[in-house]
């Protein structure tokens, strides 16, 4: 992936508040336990399963996703690979710039661990995105997916969170890791036909601004994991998006956008403006209410229906440029005109003003100031202003 593709953003440290259990929570979390132990092997049978991750609360703790995140994933724990030392993946090209964007996950960790245990998930985290990337030469590792790594890593352990990993890219970050983030792009702007079928001032209103999709790009690449504050906020998303088809995050960011509608509105309709603020996630975003708002949302738009919309917004903007490009080459074919004008005044000029019609036009001057000024006395004498 080239320069140009990469993501380069401050990461926001991650909150690891143990907030006391509800009762909603509580008595979710006793049934996901009698569900597990009344299943062979730990297994839940798979429609339940994500029903309850999709349904409010999600699987509630990291004890229950250490069992059940592999299940959602597809994962079978039985059969895992050997983990290889760092060692032996240190000749990747991609090796460097894993490191340094695993350096710069330390937020990412919770706060007040062990040095030693810091540096063996440092370690862990690079050796698990460097078998992935290794393991499929065709995908190309990109800045955020650490982001995504670091979550399983923290929840199922290194050997779990490679196999899930693995099992991902190849699947929900596979358009993500292509050779450019053309598709990528194309892809967020989905956001835009949904927007418009709810809130078409809105629309109208995020189009005229020009801001583009850009804001949203962390969000959709790291699962929210790279822009969210709290630690309980990424790990209810993960339960989410790893029980859904593979575009929901498209629907999510739709949900927030319309969400957060009142507030844009009551901004100013510029392209940094815009962007400001809609890159920062308030830390209070109701994202129980979101999720349902983007179940409703996926259930009813067709995936077709929106790639037709963004078929015509292409298409529009494709024209739009056009035009713009034809304006700006009359402005320039207005300027030369007005250039070669002004060349062919000067070299008038040029050949009119000769030297001595300079000093004949000088002296002129200087005959009728004097006479100006003898006769301005002239009359001032006399009273006459």
């Amino acid at each position: 992936m080239s320069n140009a593709d990469e993501i380069k953003i401050d990461q926001p440290p991650l909150n690891f508040e143990k907030c006391p259990e509800n009762d909603e929570e509580r008595t979710k979390r006793l049934l996901i336990e009698e569900l597990i132990s009344q299943s062979d092997d730990n297994c839940i049978p798979l429609p339940a399963l994500r029903e309850l991750a999709l349904s409010n609360y999600g699987l509630v703790n990291d004890d229950l996703r250490r069992i059940l995140w592999p299940q959602l994933a597809g994962v079978d724990v039985r059969n895992l690979d050997r983990v290889p030392t760092l060692d032996e993946l240190q000749s990747h090209p991609e090796y460097n710039q894993v490191v340094l964007d695993v350096n710069r996950s330390l937020k990412r960790f919770p706060p007040g661990i062990p040095y030693e245990q810091r540096i063996a998930l440092q370690d862990q985290l690079t050796v698990l995105i460097l078998r992935v990337i290794k393991k499929y030469p065709n995908l190309r590792y990109y800045q955020g997916y650490h982001d995504v790594a670091v979550t399983f890593l923290l929840v199922a352990g290194e050997e779990v969170a490679f196999a899930i990993m693995e099992e991902l890219s190849t699947t929900h970050f596979s358009e993500c890791m292509q050779e450019t983030m053309e598709a990528t792009q194309r892809r967020l702007m989905f956001i835009w036909p949904i927007v418009h079928f709810e809130h078409s001032e809105l629309f109208q209103f995020l189009q005229s601004s020009s801001v583009g999709t850009l804001f949203a790009l962390p969000w959709y690449l790291t699962w929210f994991g790279h822009s969210l504050n709290s630690y309980k906020s990424v790990v209810r998303l993960y339960d989410y998006f790893l029980a859904s088809p593979i575009y929901t995050p498209v629907f999510v960011t739709a949900a927030i956008i319309l969400y957060r509608a009142k507030t844009i509105l009551q901004e100013d309709c510029d392209m940094a403006s815009m962007h400001c603020l809609l890159s920062e996630l308030p830390d209070d975003l109701p994202f129980e209410d979101l999720l349902i708002t983007s179940r409703k949302l996926y259930d009813k738009y067709s995936l077709t229906v929106i790639e037709k919309k963004v078929e015509e917004l292409i298409k529009l903007e494709k024209e739009q440029r056009i035009l713009e490009e034809r304006r700006r080459q009359l402005a320039r074919s207005t300027s030369a005109k007005s250039h070669n004008n002004n060349n062919s005044v000067s070299r008038w000029f040029s050949n009119v003003i000769t030297p001595r019609s300079v000093i004949m036009t000088t002296a002129v001057s200087l005959v009728v100031g004097i006479c100006a000024y003898y006769y301005k006395n002239q009359y001032l004498s006399a009273g006459i202003s």
